[in-house]
């Protein structure tokens, strides 16, 4: 990317940041950015941002796939679980991180133990608590974005040029102010998100060529969406009640997963508990994944995109935007793992970890957003007895 678009991401991250935390950042507060070798250019210029805002800045170098591979390979079980010393004190003083991913290879890990990668993710999900507690109470916020890498653009199937143009594209990069446009989209969802949450709803039916799916949203819950966490994001969710989804649901976009390809997830729910599980392609991955935990093979995610906001009309071989696909029909995507609790309607705080397993919370150290193209309606069954379409067609029923 050239010097005006990075400075241009740059601008769009910062204000994801800003606008993903609930509380405000002041000087002095500590941000940590997260990336990976080949987003090195981007690293500088937000690098630079943070220092003009008054951050304290901690720089976290992602290892290369290589000595990714290694790690997986060769480590014994305690330095799978290993977490340095003093990395949980700095996580309890965290304000904000920003990720920026970039990877080298998406494959790389293909030949790796599932249970080996799911050993490393539950010991570390004790640090993601830690924020995540801290962002229930306003003292921490974090924004997401991928920067092109030859390895994305291969698995796309596109030269790498073409990648870079289509993620400005999805970004707003190519606009002056893209910033401006983000909180267009940002103000516009907002009354999508009001309508969703003064319906009274007891559950969703999903229906597509291969879905047939019912989901609760369940007791104290709220849309939410489009809050800064992801560049580009223009999905609209709800972490819905984990105990009572019902149904069939199918992914017909691929995934790439912790250096693994996963194709055509069919997922059969009973009790909000996937009962069968099967892939085309990396089966035996999809399916010590959703072992790793009690958490696993439950419902922590069901996001709608609307795609008047969506620019992304192609597979990206990316969750974070192939997650935002709008195309033709629009997308849905179905999490399996942890919930969101930004999704309770009412104070975080009151979020304690009994709190959310009453509410039907799903915990885990799995989220794995599994996505659907196909063409759809989303019938929401009103507690009132009244049935209401509220997506069809890649759209949520409401004028914008």
């Amino acid at each position: 990317m050239d010097e005006k678009r990075l400075k241009r991401f740059a601008d769009v991250l910062i204000w994801g940041l800003k606008t993903a935390r609930k509380g405000r950042f002041k000087r002095n507060d500590i941000v940590m950015i997260s990336y990976d070798p080949p987003s090195t250019p981007l690293l500088e210029t937000v690098y630079s941002r943070c220092i003009e805002m008054g951050m304290n800045v901690v720089i976290r170098g992602g290892i290369t796939f290589k000595m990714e591979r290694e790690f997986y390979k060769k480590a014994k079980n305690p330095q799978l679980t290993f977490i340095a010393p003093g990395e949980e004190e700095l996580y309890r003083k965290l304000n904000g991180i920003i990720h920026l991913r970039s990877p080298a290879s998406l494959t790389h890990l293909m030949d790796v133990d599932p249970k080996r990668i799911g050993k490393v993710m539950v010991s570390r999900k004790r640090l993601r608590n830690i924020i995540e507690r801290r962002e229930e109470e306003g003292h921490f916020g974090w924004t997401l974005c991928i920067y092109p890498t030859k390895a994305l653009a291969k698995m796309a199937r596109i030269p790498l040029k073409r990648y870079e143009e289509l993620i400005s594209k999805a970004c707003f990069l190519d606009m002056d102010d893209p910033v401006s446009e983000w909180k267009k989209i940002y103000k516009r969802s907002q009354k999508i998100k009001r309508w969703l949450n003064s319906l009274d709803i007891e559950y969703l039916h999903i229906r597509s060529k291969n879905i047939d799916l019912r989901v609760y949203p369940g007791e104290r819950r709220k849309w939410v969406g489009i809050s800064g966490h992801n560049i580009p994001s223009f999905e609209l969710f709800i972490s819905p009640d984990f105990r009572k989804t019902e149904g069939i649901y199918f992914a017909d976009q691929p995934s790439f997963r912790n250096g693994n390809y996963v194709e055509g997830v069919w997922l059969q729910f009973k009790g909000g508990r996937v009962i069968e599980a099967r892939a085309e392609k990396g089966d035996d991955f999809l399916k010590k994944q959703i072992s790793i935990d009690r958490g696993a093979k439950r419902v922590g995610e069901f996001s709608l995109t609307d795609k008047r906001f969506s620019k992304i009309d192609r597979f990206m071989a990316n969750t974070l935007f192939d997650e935002n696909y709008g195309g033709k029909y629009g997308n849905c995507h179905l999490a399996l793992g942890m919930s969101y609790s930004d999704t309770y309607s009412g104070n975080p705080k009151e979020l304690t970890k009994e709190k959310k397993k009453e509410l039907g919370f799903n915990d885990s150290a799995l989220h794995w957003d599994l996505i659907n193209t196909e063409r759809k309606t989303v019938t929401a069954y009103l507690r009132s007895g009244k049935e209401l379409i509220i997506y069809k067609n890649g759209e949520f029923m409401i004028d914008l």
